[in-house]
């Protein structure tokens, strides 16, 4: 029986902790657990052998941490195919001498992040961490595993390279759990439904949610998962939360606590369930004997048709979706010398402009013929992806260009698009199925377009079956059955109405249109455009593409909203009828100007948006009239306060924070040419990731954020010896020491750090965060503060220095 047959039969059990069960061993401090598969085996096969016998269907290999980051063989290191044979040796050895338990026992090769950044918020480039993960990928599938698990992974975009590896280099399932907050959303700002369309998209087995919190706090996050997601949900809680105990770590959910919880997470969907954190065999006992009777809840298929982004999903079918048509050098002599002379920044303020009049997709179309499309398509995605948070449609005839840019989208991205064509259908379809992709289906083939509304629903029944082949479902598919001008066909709005709601009802797809083409070669476009649109609309049209900043559009968007009663107290009308104005302004027709002068434009503006370009071109502006100080106190300081407190309110994400970093600092660059030369600096902080700890995300997050606060800081790396950090702390006389520690085996390291600087140097403060910490662990190990994210630790620095 394989894995995913076990799950089809009922609640599939995973096993509980590794890191805690080891440090209580004798894990050292900086000692890398993942070693013990070699030097220690006896220690791993008993806890795999405990969890087996305690009911485990399946364990994970000792591999959590293991990449060539770590693991490079060279100079005396083990290399990561030693690591890995030897990890799944153990587990074997374990499955193989366990008395009793599960008649069926499975080995899953587990994955964790990489530790740095991904670019371009880090220096991982996305293929660089796709070969890392594919490294120990080929290396357990070698060794003989059943299925691959990657887990506690808080970044959306790293979670798309370990998928890709997987599926590229080996054929087993792949199960994928995901960390999220108290706010039900991962360390990028990604919320479960929108890692569940990227997820299903790539085909992903089972997804789900562990560690950083406990089984209560994920009883609140478990109904967005199920309710999103077509597959089987996993559900991994900590133990509860650490805490200090007699000078031990412990957690505050015991075993039958733990286990009862799990019956009403069992109740409320998931169907794979394990422990975390703190949990031991004890805990997995528990939950099988409090769930084994129960039956899980059926899995479904829920038929969404949906795309996201890095944070959120976008759904078709419910309400109106507008995809804002500007990033197009159709009919635009300024767009196409933007493209020629690579000039981002002009694209970049075409995006921002459009998302902030209310687009909810971006179509990105780059396509000229003296230009480098899919070099061009890839690194506009890039650049899109880093200062815009909607979803963005894919605009491109060129399969290459296609591949590119979807390979490297963060999200499941829109696609536009494939026609009835066999060649077009063959050169796309296998790129969605690969990547993951709400396709935009041009209801034409080769001998064009029909004249009929029966005609073009043919076409669309010929696509649908075409798409079933490569197993690509109707809900995946967005119809567009194509507006032609009525200048040169008078019944042509009529046969495309009439398309809507027969291709519709006859495949349950979603329609779309070009909505500006109706009005072709006619004065006063806007007029009839909008016209049509309302039309459309009535006639179940789900999206348009369309101008953001055209008036008459959002006239009829905003009140076709409000007489269906898709508008929730026509707030939504009385927001749009309150703030526009009788005639448009010249903005409107230049969107990218409005935003570089707008109200919400100049310098602060920049910065907020993370546009660095700009940024450094308005610092330069403004130098011509002020003095350097005075751009940096009274614009450069204030527009990071402004994204600051977005991110402590969580209406700012982790991808926009750290770009209005880089856009402030190329600001800050621009100053200080203004300025004197001058030996002073701010108050140095010394930053490090704890011995044995390569994940250093948080730090790099920390570090970018106070230096453009004008803190010194001293960057010591991540798997830091606790000596070097109180060596640089006496040697420079530094004040305020920051440490990081992503893994539970690592935080010992930590609290020898912090013994140490107390000891040999007094008087140094010391403030601490990670995944793995609360305040009262930060307490425990004698931390003088915890902070909860970047914001607060810069909080914490400027009481310090009282800056």
């Amino acid at each position: 029986m394989t894995v995913l047959e076990q799950i089809q039969n009922g609640i599939f059990y995973l096993d509980g902790a590794m890191g805690s069960y080891l440090q209580s061993c004798g894990l050292r401090p900086g000692e890398l657990p993942e070693t013990w598969n070699i030097t220690s085996p006896e220690e791993i096969i008993a806890l795999h052998r405990a969890y087996y016998e305690a009911g485990s269907h399946a364990v994970s290999t000792n591999t959590f941490g293991v990449n060539a980051l770590k693991f490079d063989g060279r100079d005396g290191r083990y290399s990561v195919r030693e690591i890995v044979f030897a990890a799944v040796d153990c587990a074997k050895k374990a499955r193989d001498t366990a008395a009793g338990g599960q008649k069926e026992k499975f080995l899953a090769l587990d994955i964790g992040p990489l530790g740095p950044l991904l670019a371009p918020l880090g220096d991982v480039s996305f293929e660089t961490a796709v070969a890392l993960f594919a490294e120990v990928v080929r290396a357990g599938a070698d060794a003989g595993v059943d299925y691959i698990f990657i887990e506690t992974m808080n970044d959306c975009y790293e979670t798309k390279a370990a998928v890709l590896a997987a599926k590229e280099n080996c054929s087993l399932p792949v199960f994928v759990s995901n960390v999220y907050d108290e706010s039900a959303k991962l360390m990028s700002g990604t919320d479960p439904e929108a890692m569940v369309a990227m997820l299903e998209g790539l085909g992903a087995d089972v997804i789900g949610i562990n560690c950083s919190l406990g089984p209560d706090a994920m009883l609140d996050i478990l109904p967005r998962l199920v309710s999103a997601a077509s597959v089987p949900v996993l559900v991994k809680p900590n133990a509860g939360l650490p805490h200090a105990e007699n000078g031990k770590t412990v957690y505050d959910v015991f075993a039958e606590e733990f286990a009862e919880v799990m019956q009403k997470i069992v109740a409320g969907g998931a169907r794979v369930a394990g422990g975390c954190c703190g949990t031991t065999p004890e805990y997995i006992r528990m939950l099988v004997e409090k769930t084994k009777r129960m039956t899980p809840m059926p899995v479904t298929r829920k038929k969404r048709s949906v795309i996201s982004s890095y944070t959120r999903a976008v759904e078709f079918g419910k309400v109106p979706v507008l995809i804002g048509e500007r990033i197009n050098p159709t009919g635009k002599k300024r767009f196409k010398e933007a493209l020629r002379n690579q000039e981002i920044s002009y694209i970049l303020n075409e995006g921002v402009a459009q998302q902030e009049q209310g687009a909810h997709v971006l179509d990105v179309n780059v396509g000229l013929p003296e230009i480098d499309e899919p070099a061009m398509l890839e690194l506009c995605v890039k650049e899109l992806q880093g200062v815009c948070d909607l979803p963005l449609q894919i605009d491109t005839s060129d399969p290459i260009a296609m591949e590119r840019a979807m390979r490297i989208y963060n999200g499941k991205p829109m696609i536009n698009s494939v026609n009835g064509s066999d060649g077009s259908m063959d050169a796309v379809f296998p790129l969605v199925k690969k990547y993951g992709g709400y396709v935009v289906c041009l209801t034409l083939d080769e001998s064009g377009i029909p004249e009929t509304a029966e005609g073009r629903a043919a076409i669309a029944g010929r696509i649908v079956s075409r798409a079933a082949q490569y197993g690509i479902a109707p809900h995946d598919l967005i119809f567009d059955p194509l507006a032609m001008t009525i200048s040169s066909d008078q019944t042509a709005a009529q046969v495309t109405l009439a398309s809507i709601p027969l291709i519709r009802e006859r495949y349950g797809s979603c329609c779309s249109l070009g909505i500006s083409n109706i009005s072709f070669g006619l004065p006063n476009r806007d007029f009839i455009t909008a016209t049509f649109f309302i039309l459309a609309l009535q006639k179940g049209l789900d999206a348009a593409i369309m101008n953001p900043f055209s008036d008459e559009m959002q006239k009829a968007y905003h009140t076709y909203m409000a007489l269906a009663a898709l508008d929730d107290n026509c707030q939504g009308y009385i927001g749009f009828a309150q703030n526009i104005t009788v005639e448009s302004s010249s903005a409107a027709k230049n969107p990218a100007a409005k935003s570089l002068a707008g109200e919400q434009g100049g310098l602060a503006g920049a910065i907020v948006r993370g546009l660095a370009a700009d940024a450094a071109l308005f610092a330069r502006q403004s130098l011509e009239t002020k003095e350097p100080l005075a751009v940096i106190n009274e614009q450069i300081v204030p527009a990071l306060d402004v994204v600051g407190k977005g991110f402590e309110e969580k209406t700012v994400f982790l991808p926009q924070l750290l770009m209005s970093a880089e856009a402030a600092k190329a600001a800050f660059e621009e100053a200080k040419k203004k300025m004197p030369s001058s030996d002073e600096v701010g108050p140095s902080v010394i930053l490090a990731t704890v011995k044995g700890d390569i994940h250093d995300i948080g730090k790099n997050i920390v570090k970018a954020i106070m230096e453009n606060y004008g803190f010194h800081v001293i960057d010591l790396g991540r798997d830091v010896p606790p000596e070097l950090v109180v060596e640089t702390a006496v040697s420079r006389n530094v004040k305020l020491v920051g440490l990081s520690a992503l893994m539970t085996t690592t935080v010992p390291a930590m609290a020898e750090t912090i013994r140490q600087l107390k000891e040999k140097k007094p008087g140094t403060l010391v403030m601490v965060g990670g995944a793995v910490l609360t305040q009262e662990y930060a307490d425990m190990i004698g931390a003088d503060f915890y902070g909860k994210n970047a914001m607060e630790s810069v909080r914490y620095a400027e009481r310090v220095f009282k800056k």
